[in-house]
């Protein structure tokens, strides 16, 4: 499906009257995130805004103190009642800015209140790999979202993608090649059954 097609889907979501919440889920590395900021600029930060999952990964401190830190990325490493609670509140569309966190990949660390949700926008895009992962608190999440989609690129592509995003952010090429075959692979077979999910699944 070209970029125009699914533009104009968001659009359509946009236009609805009421505000809309479009979920963009997918295995590490499928491009999430560049999808959805795309689509928040294609439309015009008056009609959306995408807000990412990622702003409720537990912060560096926490996941020492759980012992999960060499996890880090795994559904239990985030705040998942958290990111619902900021749906549920999204969706409401009281009056006055709802502030989101975001993820600061240079830090490593989640930054509370980078990211101003309107009460004009109609449309919040938001992206992560665990939208539709139905365990635990992640089950919430679901049922918040008007659509939602499912990135599945190809995965030779994809695993590229992500060594090279870890070598960009600090780690070595071998340990980066470790980081993603032990951990990202692991949390994409997890990811996977969401598909089923989904109301469209981008291959």
């Amino acid at each position: 499906m070209e970029f125009a097609e699914l533009e104009e889907r968001a659009r359509t979501l946009a236009a609805s009257g009421t505000r809309r919440i479009l979920g963009i889920a997918g295995p590490p590395g499928a491009g999430k995130s560049t999808l959805a900021t795309r689509l928040a600029r294609a439309l015009g930060p008056e009609r959306a805004v995408a807000v990412p999952m990622d702003g409720f990964h537990l912060a560096q401190a926490e996941l020492v103190r759980l012992g999960r830190a060499d996890r880090k990325g795994a559904p239990d490493t985030f705040d998942a009642a958290g990111y619902a609670a900021l749906l549920r509140r999204l969706r409401a569309a009281a009056p006055g800015a709802v502030y989101a966190p975001a993820f600061d990949r240079a830090l490593e660390e989640p930054v509370a209140g980078s990211i101003r949700v309107d009460p004009a926008v109609r449309l919040v895009i938001t992206e992560g790999n665990y939208l539709l992962y139905g365990a635990g608190e992640w089950a919430e999440v679901r049922p918040l979202l008007d659509e939602a989609w499912f990135l599945a690129p190809d995965d030779a592509v994809r695993v590229g993608r992500l060594v090279d995003r870890h070598v960009r952010h600090g780690r070595d090429r071998p340990a980066a090649e470790e980081w993603v075959s032990r951990s990202d692979e692991s949390n994409a077979r997890l990811i996977a059954p969401g598909r089923a999910g989904a109301d469209l699944v981008l291959e």
